[in-house]
């Protein structure tokens, strides 16, 4: 396992983990990072990420993103 940052653009990974706190967690699963669901990666800049979660974009900064293991 190794963090989504590790992931490069263009790429699609499945999530395995998610760490953190339950409020952090609930938040996460609240924009739809669950376990065993499809992440793309659309851009990186500076570890910050910009994400394709069903049919929406999000953007997570690095410490959430280190918070997902894929």
């Amino acid at each position: 396992m190794m963090p989504l940052t590790m992931a490069r653009p263009g790429e699609t990974v499945t999530i395995r983990k998610i760490t953190g706190r339950d409020e952090v967690r609930q938040h996460l699963a609240e924009l739809g990072f669950v376990v065993n669901s499809d992440v793309t990666v659309v851009s990186q800049l500076a570890g910050n990420l910009i994400l394709q979660v069903k049919d929406s974009r999000v953007a997570l900064d690095k410490t959430m993103a280190n918070r997902i293991m894929i």
